[in-house]
């Protein structure tokens, strides 16, 4: 039986109301305040110093005892270093997806359960776990499947698709069931209306408030580049460093009829490829090379196994709808997505997480996608072959 839970409180509305509703079901709460940066904003504050007031008032609100935990060197060895290799190598990478699954569902949730010594670990995800958003089916032995929330608006199943499954069979998700409105509400009545008025933290935790290519800077030294027009191969301007540019991003040039979009990007020539249009076929793609997935679902995983195919959904933003799909594995296991309808500027570094209609499936990263111009080239390839 669980009676001991940590949950993570990061200074906010969600994880505070999270602790409450532990505490109202009885069970033994503890606070852990997770410490993963140590870097100033631009007014030369630390913003985690803040957050740890905030989650400290908090817990003493509400009755809890509240414990720290540093990660800040892990993080930058895990999170950070590996961001950083990325945009070197022209990906776009995505470091909250990193975060879940090697700091918070990986080394923390290893400390609460064997050095700490409890039971599960609890957090103001907007998620829900088949065993229970309390784990009151924990003693089933049943798989944990990582379910879609009753805020669909506010799902976070997206940034939790690269987590271990042992570290879902014992994490409860006590928001669950409540939608935003019903948690403000809620920390407003217990007396946390100071985090019910809290401005939300947006973006990456680590570039905070600063401009993303100002930032990116400090640690990656600039190097001019071309861009190159991808129909025309024809240098229709320079750039100052693949890092600063991602897939689908407006380049800005001037005098030129239509704007320009990144196309794709070339690490080691220093390249950038542009389409004019927004909606160019090379920012368009239906064909998605992937990494092995990481399953939170194994009947997903043996069907796709046993029969080289799976039929599921896909999204790779996770405020962007759900795309029907094909998930297929050859036999030099190589992965690959095929799209019910093309989407555009799906970007290497990325992640591709599947969805059935009620659970997150799991996730890999995107190693490339084909641009739709592409695949219409060897369509017409093919039909040019059969015709001779």
């Amino acid at each position: 039986m669980i009676r001991k839970v940590v949950v993570g409180v990061s200074g906010g509305v969600d994880s505070a109301v999270s602790a409450h509703l532990l505490a109202e079901r009885g069970f033994n709460v503890l606070g852990v305040f997770m410490r993963n940066w140590d870097e100033l904003d631009e007014a030369g504050r630390c913003s985690g110093e803040a957050d740890l007031k905030d989650a400290e008032w908090a817990c003493r609100l509400l009755g809890v005892e509240l414990r720290q935990v540093n990660y800040v060197r892990e993080y930058w060895t895990a999170v950070f270093s590996q961001f950083l290799d990325d945009y070197q190598q022209g990906l776009t990478p995505n470091p909250d997806i990193l975060c879940n699954r090697h700091i918070k569902f990986d080394l923390f949730h290893k400390h609460v359960l064997e050095n700490l010594g409890y039971d599960a670990v609890a957090t103001g995800h907007y998620a829900r776990n088949s065993l229970g958003n309390f784990l009151e089916g924990i003693a089933s032995q049943k798989e944990a499947r990582l379910l879609i929330p009753a805020d669909t608006f506010k799902d976070q199943t997206f940034f939790l698709a690269g987590i271990p499954q042992r570290a879902l069979q014992r994490t409860m998700f006590p928001l669950g069931d409540l939608h935003k409105s019903q948690v403000k509400q809620l920390a407003t009545k217990i007396g946390l209306q100071r985090l019910a008025n809290k401005k939300e933290s947006t973006g990456i935790c680590f570039v905070g408030k600063r401009n993303f290519k100002d930032f990116i800077k400090e640690y990656i030294t600039s190097k001019k580049g071309p861009f190159l027009d991808i129909d025309s191969g024809a240098v229709v301007g320079h750039h100052e460093g693949i890092h600063q540019w991602t897939v689908g991003q407006r380049c800005r040039l001037s005098s030129f009829l239509q704007p320009y979009f990144v196309a794709g990007k070339e690490a080691t020539s220093n390249t950038i490829y542009v389409a004019a249009g927004h909606d160019h076929p090379a920012l368009l793609s239906t064909h998605i090379n992937i990494d092995p997935p990481n399953w939170l679902c194994s009947t997903s995983q043996r069907r796709l196994a046993d029969k080289g195919n799976l039929r599921c959904r896909f999204r790779f933003q996770h405020t962007k709808p759900l795309v029907g799909c094909q998930l297929r594995i050859s036999p030099k296991n190589h992965f690959q997505v095929l799209l019910d309808a093309p989407l555009r500027a799906i970007t290497p570094g990325q992640y591709a997480v599947f969805y059935d209609d009620t659970a997150c499936l799991g996730s890999a990263r995107i190693l490339s996608a084909d641009p739709l111009k592409k695949n219409l080239e060897a369509q017409q390839n093919q039909v040019g072959n059969l015709v001779s």
